[in-house]
């Protein structure tokens, strides 16, 4: 049986994906430090499997790292653990830089270590997947997308710690000889998103009758990815990529936020109306722009297709209710995290 470890597996993205490696018959060494994101419920159906092997910790405890490593003996390692809201980096960036950067170095040293000390046949099986982001690209105006080669601009504290995870990554094994690969992914949505980000924040506001907050003109754009095809594209790359390369992951999705909302207020207008009839694009209200904010975001994804066969089989409308209708069937879910520290509050206006 396959072993991998995966950080991060109680977040969101790190969450489907161990759901969906250990249904395939997958062991997986789950490290997660449960912070404000990290949810043990999206887990719970694991509970009991034996497959699923859970630890509290952090990814910059080396010694912790190198216990796991050496105790189960993994043939992959999958880093999700990131701090990955913009908005909470312009509130506080040192976080981000401590677990971003300062974490993934510390992994990425034990994963070398670990990896060293392989025979052969497993050092060359040996697979080190760091998944990143595509606002480390910076923005872009109204045409072109980012490629695996555009330059890295980085314009807020969290995708500027990611860009520097990433060279980090890159470096280990042009100086190493890591075994690495690297993607860059568009915005995820799908089933347990934690709802400080915007498709579930609205989901939940606009059941809650409450404005639904909308940066600026909100007509600022982003390639949307479902969150399964996210999955199967981090599957493919590790599976069949080239050693030492980057993969954009791209939903072929491009929406303005504006778009967005209205197509989360017309689906909850069919499943859930409003007592008073009201349409819930009432509700929409704009708010002060988020500092800094990054114009339009699109992927070109094209390697990943023509080197490796992967491309979405999600198209938004179709994601898009998926997830609306996963959202209404799980709100205990929902209050369960919102009983914690979040709730629902607007953060990132520090300028």
């Amino acid at each position: 049986m396959s072993v991998w470890m995966v950080t991060g597996g109680a977040g969101f993205i790190g969450g489907n994906f161990v759901l969906d490696a250990v249904r395939r018959g997958i062991k997986v060494v789950n490290l997660d430090a449960l912070t404000y994101a990290g949810n043990l419920d999206t887990l719970s159906s694991l509970d009991g499997n034996p497959n699923h092997f859970f630890v509290e910790g952090d990814i910059g405890d080396g010694p912790l790292v190198e216990r796991l490593l050496a105790e189960h003996r993994p043939v992959a390692i999958i880093n999700f653990a990131a701090e990955s809201h913009v908005d909470r980096s312009i509130d506080g960036p040192a976080a981000f830089v401590q677990t971003n950067v300062v974490g993934t170095l510390s992994l990425l040293e034990k994963a070398r270590d670990y990896w060293k000390s392989l025979d052969a046949p497993a050092r060359d099986a040996f697979r080190f997947l760091h998944v990143s982001t595509d606002e480390v690209y910076g923005t872009l105006g109204e045409t072109g997308k980012f490629t695996e080669t555009t330059p890295y601009a980085p314009n807020s504290p969290y995708s500027a710690s990611k860009a520097a995870s990433d060279h980090l990554v890159r470096a280990f094994h042009h100086t190493y000889g890591l075994p690495v690969l690297t993607t860059n992914c568009s915005n995820n949505y799908g089933p347990y998103h934690f709802p400080e980000k915007l498709i579930p924040l609205v989901i939940a506001k606009a059941l809650a009758g409450e404005p639904l907050p909308v940066y600026g003109d909100g007509k600022q754009v982003r390639d949307w990815l479902f969150v399964t095809d996210h999955c199967e594209a981090i599957r493919t790359v590790l599976a069949k990529g080239r050693v030492g390369e980057t993969y954009n992951v791209g939903g072929n999705s491009e929406k303005q936020n504006i778009e967005v909302v209205q197509a989360i207020c017309a689906l909850l207008d069919e499943r859930r109306p409003r007592e008073d009839g009201k349409p819930r694009a009432s509700q929409i209200a704009y708010v002060a722009d988020r500092p800094g904010h990054d114009r339009r975001y699109a992927i070109d994804a094209s390697k990943l297709r023509d080197e490796l066969g992967w491309e979405p089989k999600y198209t938004f409308e179709r994601g898009i209710a998926e997830t609306v209708d996963w959202y209404l069937a799980n709100q205990d879910w929902v209050r369960r995290v919102l009983d914690g520290s979040y709730r629902l509050e607007r953060i990132g206006g520090a300028a």
